[in-house]
């Protein structure tokens, strides 16, 4: 089973931005877990960040024939980018929404996803184990799928 995840903008500054909100651990410790995580599920685990949306878009329309699910964590483009949703749909690889805080006890406008009412699940709200508890999701998900 090969999987992607992909960390949109201002996600490489995990671990030095605003660390009460999104902690104290760099993307790169969460991703070396998430890699271990994932050899556990027998699963191949890739990794992208970009804080650019078209490179978003790019990786995504580039998965096709090469993976199996996504984990997306689109940081701001998850509340503007109409691009990114057909980008997703436009694939069709089922994809899972991941947020490091709960965007639903934060600001107004953090509330609206473009991406969750097509994804199949979305985990938020639990720091760097919402990325565990995805893969997990996935995983399960595509083995009965």
């Amino acid at each position: 089973m090969d999987l992607l995840l992909i960390n949109g903008p201002n996600l490489n500054l995990v671990g030095k931005r605003e660390p009460s909100i999104y902690g104290s651990q760099t993307l790169e410790d969460i991703q070396e877990e998430l890699f271990n995580v994932a050899k556990e599920y027998e699963a191949k685990l890739k990794f992208f960040q970009s804080n650019s949306e078209g490179e978003i878009i790019d990786c995504i329309q580039k998965s096709v024939g090469s993976i199996d699910g996504i984990l997306i964590n689109a940081g701001a483009y998850t509340h503007t980018s109409i691009a990114l949703r057909d980008a997703l749909l436009g694939v069709a690889i089922p994809y899972v929404e991941v947020h490091l805080s709960n965007i639903y006890a934060r600001e107004e406008f953090r509330h609206k996803s473009f991406l969750s009412d097509k994804a199949i699940g979305l985990v938020c709200g639990f720091g760097p184990m919402s990325y565990q508890i995805a893969l997990q999701g996935i995983v399960s998900y595509l083995k009965q799928a």
